[in-house]
Formats: C-alpha cells, structure tokens, sequence
C-alpha cells in the first residue's frame, strides 16, 4: 500500500504529469489551461501537455500566436492548469505564470520535431477566434484532409508558438468513499524548494 505521506503524495503528483507529457493515451495529456482574459473574466480550454520538466517546474504547450491567450498572457501571466486521472481519481490544480515564446533555434527544433498533420493548423488564414459567416476549420481549402509537404509549412511557422508555464503551486485531490485527502505544495524560491502541507478536502 502507497504510504500516505506528503513525499510520497508529491512523488504520486509530478507522476501524472510526467505521464501526461509523454503518453498521448493519459487523461492528463489533454488538461484544462485558464487564463484570466481581457475583460477579466476566466478563460478555460483544453490544451495539449507536450513536455514536462519536473526540475525546472516547467510545462510545454503549443499554441497559434495569433489566439487571444498569448494577449491575454501579455497583460497577466497567471494561468492555472486542471488534470484529472479518473483512474487513480485524482485530480491536480496547478498555479503558475506563463510566457509565449515565437523565436529561437529551440522553438524552430520544436516546430520540426512536430507531425506535419499537426503543423497543418497552424496554415489557418485568420487568426483563432475570428468571426466568420459559415463553418469552417480556417485552413486553406487546398489543404483539407491531406497533410501538406514541407515547403507548404514555411509561412505557417510565423503562427507556430510555445506557451510555457512555471508551476509555482500544486494541489492534489484524492478522491476516495473512505474518505477525501488533500494536500498542497508551494515553491519557496528563497529555499529554492516546495513547501506542503496536509489541507480538508
């Protein structure tokens, strides 16, 4: 039986999300991103967790740089981030700040690395979120359904951006018959480490 200690919860805790990162079959591949908008009220959405670095507090996203978020990061970089696994019934509510970044040798790797079908949305013509007068998935009719060549790509790349987010708070929920637990860690970045302590579910 997993000893019900804090170590051991935070060890359970950076788990999901390191599944989450790297297996596309976890339900914690695809948590829910909120930032706070423009008119300030919560803007939630799901969003894929490409990487995590469990070192550097680090979470990766992919995002268009041309979607309200990266605006909405732009005036407050607070952002909170929900996975939940219904398999082990635990569900994780992290606090943190977020930055998009468009440039550098790292970003055009990460572009690269990515399936050209995956790429492909980034070809849209108007920016996410546009008004238009009928359905549509915003790409080129040319492009539909079939995954372009590389040099189709290039001018997408303008569009292509990372959202990354430094975790500074996690809360974990363990939900049980025989009874919730709970408990919360914060960074301490004058001790540089996390700090937990048991909360009331």
């Amino acid at each position: 039986m997993t000893p019900e200690t804090l170590e051991q919860r935070f060890i359970d805790a950076w788990a999901l999300i390191l599944e989450g990162a790297t297996n596309r079959h976890s339900p914690c591949h695809t948590p829910v991103v909120a930032t706070i908008g423009e008119d300030f009220t919560p803007q939630a959405r799901v969003m894929v967790l490409r990487a995590a670095d469990q070192d550097a507090r680090l979470l990766r996203f992919h995002t268009d740089a041309r979607s309200h978020k990266v605006n909405e990061l732009t005036a407050s970089n607070a952002l909170s981030i929900l996975l939940y696994d219904p398999q082990t019934k635990v569900q994780l509510r992290l606090s943190g700040t977020g930055r998009i970044r468009t440039d550098g040798e790292d970003i055009d790797t990460i572009w690269q690395e990515a399936d050209r079908f995956a790429r492909r949305c980034y070809m849209a013509e108007a920016a996410p979120g546009s008004v238009v007068s009928d359905p549509t998935s915003g790409l080129p009719d040319w492009v539909q359904a079939i995954k372009p060549e590389e040099a189709d790509l290039i001018p997408a790349r303008h569009n292509f951006a990372i959202l990354l987010t430094q975790v500074v708070r996690i809360d974990w929920l363990h939900l049980a018959t025989s009874g919730h637990r709970r408990a919360r860690w914060d960074w301490d970045d004058v001790d540089q480490a996390w700090n937990g302590c048991w909360l009331v579910p």
